[in-house]
């Protein structure tokens, strides 16, 4: 087990059909779909083995008239929430949902100072039982961030979050940011494309077989899927669209090379929701 503080602990998908998203996600991941809802709140849990994954939830429908799509949102398990909600708009950053009680823990919604946005969570509910391994089958191996300028952006990460640059040669001028979390390599950053339209976080869930998974995302209806070299730490990846305006994002990891090029325009969801996948070892 590991210490959750200052790593991404948790994930949620809001969609407008959590029915056809746990089918097409539990078929696609191999999760299992488990129901925990209350009369109050409808909520899914998709299952790993034994050990809850990620939730799903209804996109709230204020959201939908402010223009919000279905997307997956990341949450970074702290000790103190509202002092980190008060930290993070000192430091440029907004807060978008204020620091409240969830079925899930104490949260808060949030985006840095470039407008990417994320979640913080304490006492959570879920993911507890999830271990230092990014290579395990249906959990996240991989985090990265899209961001308007990674070399700006970074100092904002490390003292809100205590994340360290894992490469001390890094420079201004290198592409590709590795970053760590209690000494552990858990993501990149890197500065996105003209063509995406605002800032984001991705993230890249484990698979055991890249071209059986790219199957499944054709046979679900998705669209004809093709793998591609676009990540800049990863031997290849593809990315497919899939309903209701998310992204799917393949990976396909042990070979960590060296980044020449920064992603195609494709890299990423024009909607702003992504979804990736890669092999696990």
């Amino acid at each position: 087990m590991v210490d959750q503080l200052g790593r991404f602990a948790w994930y949620e998908l809001l969609t407008t059909n959590m029915s056809a998203a746990a089918a097409f996600y539990g078929k696609v991941i191999g999760w299992a779909v488990e129901d925990a809802s209350t009369p109050e709140f409808a909520y899914t849990l998709l299952t790993a083995g034994d050990a809850p994954a990620v939730g799903l939830m209804h996109l709230p429908e204020e959201g939908l008239r402010l223009g919000a799509r279905p997307r997956w949102v990341g949450y970074i398990a702290v000790d103190d929430v509202d002092a980190k909600a008060v930290q993070i708009r000192r430091r440029g950053g907004a807060i978008l949902v204020t620091p409240t009680a969830s079925n899930i823990g104490r949260i808060s919604v949030v985006a840095d100072p470039q407008g990417a946005t994320f979640a913080l969570v304490s006492g959570l509910t879920y993911g507890q039982r999830q271990s230092s391994g990014l290579d395990e089958p249906g959990r996240v191996g991989w985090h990265e961030l899209l961001a308007e300028d990674r070399n700006k952006i970074f100092p904002f990460y490390g003292e809100l979050l205590g994340w360290q640059k894992a490469h001390a040669e890094t420079g201004p001028a290198d592409l590709y940011e590795l970053f760590s979390a209690a000494g552990q390599t858990i993501g990149g950053m890197l500065t996105k494309l003209p063509s995406v339209s605002q800032p984001c976080w991705l993230y890249y869930f484990n698979v055991d077989d890249i071209g059986a998974a790219a199957k499944r995302v054709d046979a679900g209806g998705a669209g004809s899927s093709k793998v591609q070299s676009s990540c800049p730490t990863v031997a290849g990846s593809c990315d497919v669209p899939i309903p209701k305006g998310l992204y799917l994002r393949y990976r396909e990891p042990g070979i960590r090379k060296a980044l020449s090029d920064p992603p195609p325009r494709n890299s990423i969801g024009p909607r702003g929701g992504v979804m990736s996948l890669h092999r696990a070892n």
